[in-house]
Parts: C-alpha cells; structure tokens; sequence
C-alpha cells in the first residue's frame, strides 16, 4: 500500500511539472547562452545549470498553483471529455484523482520555496542586478492564477506568460552569464515572447466555454475564438517583423533565419481560422504553434552562433 502511494505521488508530480512543456523556458534560455558567448565570448555552465534549476522549479511551482485555482473555481471540473487535448484543460492531476487538492497546495509551495532560494543564491553568488528581474517573475508566476490577483482570470495572462518567457527569462540568463543585457537580447527575447503568447493564446480555444463559465476572463474569451484567430495571425506577424528588425540592428543577415519558419505559422493560422470551433481539426494549429516556437528559438541560436 505504502509503495503504491509513494507511486501514485510521483506519477501525480511528473504529470504536474510536465516536462514536455519545460522547452518554453529552455528556449530562451538557450537562446540567451549562445549570444552571450557569440557577442561577449562567454559561457559558464555552471550558472547556467543553476539558472535553469530555478526556472524549472518556478514552472512546476506556476503549473500546481494554476491546477489547484482551476479546479476551485470550477474551470477544470467544467471541461466536457470532447474538449480535452494534450495542449489544454491544464494537468488535470485533480480531476483525473492522480492528487488530491492539498497535495498539490503542498508541491506549489515547496517548489517555489525552493525556486525562491535558489534564485536568492544566484544574485548573492552570481549577479545582484538579477534580483528585480527574478522578482517579477516570482511574482507573475505566484499571482498567474493564485487570488486575489489572479493575472489569467482578468485578461493579463496572455501578457505575463509573454513577458516571463520573453524578456524575464532570457535578458536574465543573459545578465547572468554576462553582466550586462544587450540588444540583441532585447529583442530576441520579444520574438520569443511573442511566440510563446501565441502559444497560450491558440491553446485557450479548447477552454473557452470552461473559461467562461468559470469567469476566466482571457482574451480569447472576451473577443469570441472567431475575431481571436485575427489576433493569433497578428502575434506571428509581429514575431517575423522583430526577426527582421533583429537583422537590421545586429549586422547579422542569419538573424532572418527565423523567417524559414513562417510556413508553418501559416498552416497556422488557416487552420485556426478554418477549424477554430471544431477542436479535433483545431489541435494541428495548437501543435504546429508549439513547433514555430520551438524552431524559432533554434534558428535563433544557429544564427547567434553563426554571427
């Protein structure tokens, strides 16, 4: 019985973190790293692996609060079986009766105490000036969903989940390996954050009648999935334009490497518009955004070193 316990908590926790979705912070991260050593010639593992534990511990840290807030409020428990895709409806570790409630209050408060000290070694050992940028993103992760803020529930989700895995993680990895925060970085990390918005934003279809009814007041519910999908086609383009920009700014012509990727934005998009009330069909456009993400982050790092 203990064992069976013990089993039963540690599928509940990996299914909680979710692994799979730690690539939204690794991007930048990654990103981050290959300009610190192309523009300033340095890279320090060490506090590289450092950075990315703290990351890492505030996702699964984000990932619990948010489960245990939807389920209160009645967002998950709303989510017809018709509606549930692996890129929504949250980790449903409640719903399925994987953990209970107060186990996953307890996962949401010792993974971001741990995230918390780790952050606080990092600016003592390492860079002090990191500090108001691991603030902000302690705090956005905390206050995503937790009351009486809840940032996800009033239409600033979309902004805080760009910012955190745009400019927050990746000038803060960057100032970590380097001391300083470039341009360069600036403005990939904005690429980066767009993408990644773009992410939670077409991942919001398949919960908008839940997101409603539980008065989870994203964007995509506020405009209707129909006049969304504008918006979702607006993100890419934007994202493709800073690439370019980049390029401009940065001397360096393989900065326009992300622009290989607009194809599948695309494909994108015209499924979102084609299919944005039919979920089955809707799920390509949520996985093809996911891989624009992903390849957008390791043209980035190609061009970065290439430069």
């Amino acid at each position: 019985m203990i064992n069976e316990n013990r089993i039963r908590l540690w599928r509940g926790f990996w299914q909680l973190a979710d692994p799979k979705i730690w690539v939204a912070s690794t991007v930048p991260m990654a990103v981050a790293a290959a300009l610190a050593y192309s523009l300033e010639g340095t890279f320090n593992l060490y506090w590289f692996l450092w950075s990315l534990v703290g990351v890492y511990l505030i996702e699964i840290g984000k990932n619990a609060v948010n489960e245990f807030v939807d389920f209160e409020s009645g967002v998950d428990t709303s989510i017809t079986p018709d509606k549930r895709t692996p890129f929504s409806g949250g980790k449903k570790v409640i719903v399925d009766g994987i953990l209970t409630l107060s186990e996953v209050k307890v996962i949401a408060a010792v993974t971001m105490i741990l995230a918390g000290l780790v952050g606080l070694y990092v600016v003592f050992a390492r860079e002090p000036e990191v500090l108001w940028i691991g603030i902000a993103g302690y705090a956005i992760s905390i206050f995503y969903s937790l009351p009486p803020v809840k940032l996800c529930y009033r239409g600033f989700g979309e902004l805080a989940v760009g910012l955190t895995f745009g400019p927050l993680v990746l000038c803060g990895t960057y100032l970590v390996q380097t001391y300083k925060i470039s341009t360069e970085a600036v403005l990939c990390s904005l690429i980066l954050g767009l993408l990644i918005a773009n992410v939670l934003w077409i991942n919001q279809f398949p919960d908008y009648e839940a997101d409603m009814m539980g008065q989870k007041k994203n964007w995509v519910v506020r405009m209707g999935k129909k006049k969304a999908t504008s918006v979702f086609a607006a993100l890419f383009t934007a994202a493709f334009a800073l690439s370019a920009i980049l390029a401009f700014i940065a001397g360096n012509p393989f900065f326009l490497l992300p622009l290989c990727v607009f194809p599948l934005a695309r494909r994108a998009v015209d499924v979102a518009r084609r299919y944005y009330d039919d979920i089955p069909r809707l799920i390509e456009a949520n996985a093809k955004t996911v891989q624009v993400y992903q390849l957008t982050g390791l043209t980035l790092i190609i061009a970065a070193l290439l430069g």
